[in-house]
């Protein structure tokens, strides 16, 4: 569905910039706090053990439905690829700050600091493989159920493609991370455990946060169940003297 004024074309683009954001600053800080681990007792049910790493990281998967029910798989695919470039560019400032040698007054000293940061870049490697094969897993699946259910129940499509794209994602990062010695792999099986499940629940949970953000946008534009938002093709010229027609 094509807008039909300047005015929503510039508050759909800040919704959308400010949404990128989000997913681009929660993939980075994930990727360069994941060396902590932390427990959780659910309840006296079952105790998690993972990484804070992934803690911000949900809020991707769900921000990419967002944008994948309102903005259409292009959008969401261009913000999939901009996180990978951001990633290759936090690695890069990363390693020119492990490189350069501290001063003998300096807080955090370059051994501190390269053990910190030391294994960010098998991290963010790791990652960037996973992430960049769950992301468009979640994407490809959350428009299949979209077709398949023809726009209907959101619930669906959401945890579905989540629960998947999750799996995949956690197997494959776990995965890679054995294979370069930075976890042992007698925590594999533990670790892929309690990370699927975490990732389910936080999935189970964001699903309100999902129908809110859409319901909104669709009242906002004016969108039917199966409408995305496309940005009409003008010159500024014809669109200003359309807002002002």
């Amino acid at each position: 569905m094509k807008l039909k004024s300047i005015k929503d074309l510039l508050l759909a683009q800040r919704i959308y910039l400010a949404l990128g954001v989000l997913f681009i600053t929660s993939l980075v800080v994930s990727n360069l706090i994941f060396q902590k681990f932390f427990f959780w007792d659910f309840f006296g049910i079952y105790t998690f053990e993972i990484s804070v790493g992934i803690l911000p990281y949900p809020i991707t998967f769900l921000i990419t439905d967002i944008i994948s029910e309102v903005y259409g798989k292009q959008k969401a695919n261009q913000v999939v690829t901009g996180g990978i470039f951001a990633s290759i560019f936090s690695l890069m400032i990363i390693y020119a700050a492990d490189f350069v040698p501290a001063t003998a007054w300096s807080p955090i000293g370059n051994n501190l600091f390269s053990k910190v940061f030391g294994a960010t870049g098998i991290a963010v490697f790791a990652s960037m493989m996973a992430y960049l094969l769950a992301q468009y897993v979640d994407i490809q699946l959350f428009h299949f159920w979209k077709k398949l259910t023809n726009g209907k129940h959101l619930w669906l499509r959401n945890n579905f493609s989540t629960f998947m794209s999750q799996f995949v994602d956690t197997f494959s990062v776990l995965f890679l991370l054995c294979s370069f010695n930075k976890i042992e792999w007698e925590l594999f099986g533990t670790l892929l455990l309690s990370g699927f499940l975490f990732k389910v629940l936080i999935a189970l949970c964001d699903t309100p946060f999902l129908y809110i953000a859409v319901y909104w946008m669709r009242k906002r534009f004016d969108l039917g169940a199966n409408d995305e938002i496309l940005y009409f093709e003008a010159s500024p010229g014809t669109m200003i003297k359309e807002e002002i027609s």
